[in-house]
């Protein structure tokens, strides 16, 4: 009887045994799943976002000069504008880290808003002196007035905020995997712990 009880405790023990090997291999794979899991949504995520607007604009372009304090010679033009913008980002280069012991996904780079602006310029109404005739230097200055206008235009505008809508809205992706994970996400010390708070982040 009594080495009956005592190999009925040794199997009980056994069992335990095996059954706490069985459980600690189900939760590494089950962690390397949601890491797994994890990366493949920042590479999913990892894509460029791109926002398109156009601007027009119409700008006067005046140079006079003087010679010898006495003759004036001046020049005018009438410069419209016509631009296509893209303000992108590229998610690709998002920077993260994985910390699987604590459950954490780091992310410690956004990338910056790319804006790219393509003008069209055509000139109306030249008006030249005798002395004073358009030429290289003046198509580039006129080519960067035009670009700082528009630049200013593009702040001012929604495309910006269009953009980073889109951008808040795939790294949404990335709080709503964590949490249902039971993974905690950080922006570089910062602890995210809502939806809201990447909208914050992103537009303080």
């Amino acid at each position: 009887m009594r080495n009956f009880l005592l190999g009925v405790l040794l199997m009980a023990l056994l069992a335990l045994g095996v059954k706490y090997i069985i459980d600690l291999s189900d939760n590494e794979k089950t962690e390397i799943e949601s890491s797994g899991l994890i990366l493949n949504q920042i590479k999913n995520v990892g894509k460029l976002i791109v926002t398109e607007g156009h601007f027009s604009d119409i700008i006067t372009y005046k140079n006079d000069k003087t010679y010898f304090k006495l003759l004036s010679s001046k020049k005018k033009i009438i410069v419209m504008v016509n631009a296509n913008i893209q303000v992108s980002y590229d998610l690709k280069k998002i920077e993260h880290t994985i910390d699987e012991e604590t459950k954490t996904l780091t992310i410690t780079q956004i990338p910056e808003a790319e804006i790219t602006i393509n003008p069209e310029i055509k000139y109306h109404d030249i008006e030249e002196g005798i002395m004073n005739k358009f030429n290289a230097k003046d198509h580039n200055s006129i080519r960067k007035i035009a670009i700082q206008k528009l630049d200013k235009k593009i702040q001012e505008s929604t495309l910006i905020k269009n953009s980073q809508n889109r951008l808040i809205s795939e790294l949404q992706k990335l709080y709503i995997l964590t949490n249902s994970l039971g993974w905690s996400l950080k922006y570089q010390d910062t602890a995210i712990d809502s939806q809201v708070s990447i909208e914050k982040l992103i537009t303080p």
